[in-house]
C-alpha cells in the first residue's frame, strides 16, 4: 500500500514564527518599548485547562510576551465573568484576551465570548469575528487559528505558496460542521475561491459524496472516523480532529496512513501551525486596534 505524503505543520509554524518575533522585536526596540499584553481568563475547575494555560504563559515568557491570568474559580456567576472580561476588552494595556472553554456547567459560553471585544479575540470565537468572516470581511477580523492552520496546510499540499490570497478551483468537504472549526472554515475557504461541501454525522453515503473532491478536511472528534473506505488516491486529508487516548496520546479523526496522496499526522500537523498563528494574531489584534492597515 502507497503511504500518504506527511503533511507537518512545523516548517509553516516557523515561518509563522518568525514574522511574529521580528514584529515583536521591532516592538521591544521602539521608544517607548513596547509588548503586548495577553490574558487568560478562566472560570471552571477543569484540570487540562490549567495545564493549557501554563503551556500558554511559558510560551508567552520565551517569546517576551505579558501574560497574566484572570482565575476566577468554578464557582463564579455569569455576571462577575461578563464584568470581567467587559473590562479587559476596555483596558488599553491588555492587547489579547483568552476565554479558556470549557466554561463551568452553570455559565454560558456564548454569552460571555459577547462580551469580548472582537480586536481582542485573538482565537477568533466572538460573533462579531465569525460575522466580518461570513461577509467576506476577513481584513477587518481575527480568524480562528485552527481552520486558518488546515487553509496553509491545503495551500502547501496542492503547491500554492502559503501566502497566495486564493484556492480558486480547489474542491474541499469539510466533515463537522461545529463552530471552532467547520463553519467558519466553510467561510474561510469560500473568501478563497474553493467550493465547499459540507458534510456531518447525517450524511448518507459519504464515500460517494467525497469521491469528486480534492481534499478531506475532518474535525468532529470521533477517533477513526475517516476511513480507507471513505477516500480515494488523489485526496489531500487535513484532519483537526484531538482525541484522547487511553494511556495518554492524542489521535485524530482520520486512521493513520490512509491510502491518499497527502495526509496530517495527529498529533505534528494541524497543531503546531495552530499555535503558531494565534501569536500571529496577536500581532494582528494589536495592529487593529491601533487602526493600522492589516494583510
Amino acid at each position: 500500500m502507497t503511504h500518504p505524503q506527511p503533511l507537518i505543520g512545523k516548517h509553516l509554524a516557523e515561518d509563522v514564527m518568525h514574522g511574529v518575533r521580528a514584529a515583536l522585536a521591532a516592538w521591544a526596540s521602539a521608544e517607548p518599548p513596547f509588548a503586548p499584553h495577553l490574558v487568560s481568563v478562566l472560570a471552571s475547575s477543569d484540570p487540562a485547562s490549567a495545564v493549557y494555560v501554563e503551556s500558554k504563559a511559558r510560551r508567552a515568557r520565551k517569546l517576551g510576551v505579558g501574560f497574566s491570568v484572570r482565575d476566577l474559580g468554578a464557582q463564579a456567576t455569569q455576571a462577575e465573568l461578563h464584568a470581567v472580561l467587559q473590562q479587559l476588552s476596555q483596558d488599553p494595556t491588555v492587547h489579547g484576551v483568552m476565554l479558556e472553554l470549557p466554561l463551568a456547567p452553570h455559565l454560558d459560553a456564548e454569552e460571555a465570548l459577547l462580551q469580548v471585544a472582537h480586536q481582542k479575540d485573538i482565537e477568533g470565537l466572538t460573533p462579531a469575528n465569525l460575522a466580518l468572516i461570513a461577509a467576506g470581511r476577513e481584513s477587518e477580523a481575527l480568524l480562528p487559528p485552527t481552520p486558518r492552520s488546515v487553509r496553509f496546510l491545503l495551500r502547501s499540499a496542492v503547491g500554492f505558496s502559503p501566502k497566495a490570497d486564493d484556492l480558486r478551483g480547489l474542491r474541499v468537504a469539510i466533515i463537522g460542521p461545529g463552530r471552532t472549526v467547520g463553519r467558519p472554515l466553510t467561510f474561510m475557504l469560500n473568501n478563497r475561491g474553493a467550493t465547499v461541501t459540507l458534510c456531518n454525522e447525517h450524511t448518507r453515503d459519504l464515500s460517494s459524496v467525497l469521491q469528486g473532491v480534492d481534499a478531506v478536511v475532518v474535525a468532529v472528534g470521533r477517533a477513526g472516523l475517516l476511513r480507507p473506505e471513505h477516500v480515494q488516491p488523489h485526496h489531500i486529508v487535513i484532519d483537526a480532529g484531538i482525541n484522547v487516548k487511553e494511556g495518554g496520546g492524542v489521535q485524530g479523526d482520520a486512521q493513520a496512513d490512509l491510502p491518499v496522496r497527502a495526509q496530517t499526522p495527529v498529533p505534528g500537523g494541524v497543531g503546531p501551525l495552530t499555535s503558531a498563528l494565534m501569536y500571529q494574531n496577536l500581532v494582528r489584534a494589536v495592529k487593529l486596534q491601533r487602526g493600522e492597515a492589516v494583510e
